[in-house]
């Protein structure tokens, strides 16, 4: 969750995600998508806050949410988070109570977890193009339609971000601003990469492995040319291997929310990478 509008579909409510996202608590984090014009004018506290989804009920009908699912709303009105499965970016206006979310950004990953796609699907039909009424009780915040579907939410604190150093990630998506396609199925769970406390990057491309200077400050990370071994290996290892290539011998924005990572190489290609493990002093160096 694509391009249309969907007033607060986690499409909206969804990630990153990604993210997408307002949701980054660490540098380099911030909120995609949307269509501009947004604006926030209320007296709620519904900025600022990370939200996590506990219910969608439709019809009257109540379906509990996957662990993660989450949204966040930022005091310059651009709101991110995930249902789910998909990491979603997009403009927000508020006024009062009216809660309106613009044309959002999403991820397009199909995830093995049929619960989750389910879950996320229920949202984009039950909240795509409608204004929600906001009510906030303390820690607990609900979203409802002029029907009276309704979604519940609560600030329970969020679990801490994974170190950009010395942790493995795990590449699960490469794509651009709009959309990200999940990694062929023969490198899937294969390609990585780990930053070191020495200003270098490791890891594999999906056919040959690599080393490259990688300098992080102020969200960005400055890649030096890769060194890299010279298997030639199936053709979608290498396509996939000349994708992450984009990223070094420059400047990348970086996004970290908790497991999560997401880079924006300078040609504006994105990719999406998971924490798998804390990376041993060998591997980090």
């Amino acid at each position: 969750m694509h391009t249309q509008r969907l007033t607060l579909t986690l499409t909206a409510l969804a990630s990153a995600g990604l993210l997408l996202t307002a949701c980054g608590t660490e540098s380099g984090a911030g909120s995609e998508g949307g269509s501009g014009g947004s604006s926030v004018a209320t007296e709620l506290p519904l900025t600022g806050v990370r939200w996590h989804v506990e219910s969608l009920t439709v019809g009257g009908k109540k379906y509990a949410a996957p662990d993660d699912a989450h949204l966040k709303i930022g005091k310059d009105g651009r709101a991110g988070g995930s249902f789910g499965c998909n990491s979603v970016g997009a403009d927000v206006t508020i006024k009062g109570d009216t809660v309106d979310f613009g044309r959002p950004l999403m991820t397009k990953r199909a995830c093995t977890d049929d619960g989750r796609m389910r879950f996320e699907e229920n949202v984009l039909r039950a909240l795509g193009k409608e204004k929600l009424t906001a009510k906030v009780d303390g820690d607990r915040m609900t979203l409802t339609t002029a029907k009276g579907d309704r979604m519940a939410f609560t600030s329970r604190p969020a679990a801490p971000d994974a170190p950009l150093t010395g942790t493995k990630w795990t590449v699960s998506a490469v794509g651009d601003a709009k959309s990200a396609a999940p990694l062929p199925k023969d490198v899937a769970d294969k390609v990585h990469l780990t930053f070191g406390e020495d200003g270098t990057v490791r890891g594999n491309l999906g056919c040959n492995d690599v080393t490259a200077k990688a300098e992080a400050k102020d969200g960005r990370i400055t890649f030096g040319a890769p060194a890299t071994t010279r298997k030639l290996c199936p053709g979608k290892a290498m396509t996939t291997e000349r994708e992450l290539l984009k990223l070094f011998d420059g400047t990348a924005r970086y996004e970290l929310e908790r497991d999560t990572l997401k880079l924006t190489a300078a040609d504006g290609t994105v990719i999406h990478a998971t924490a798998a493990e804390k990376s041993g002093p060998s591997e980090a160096k």
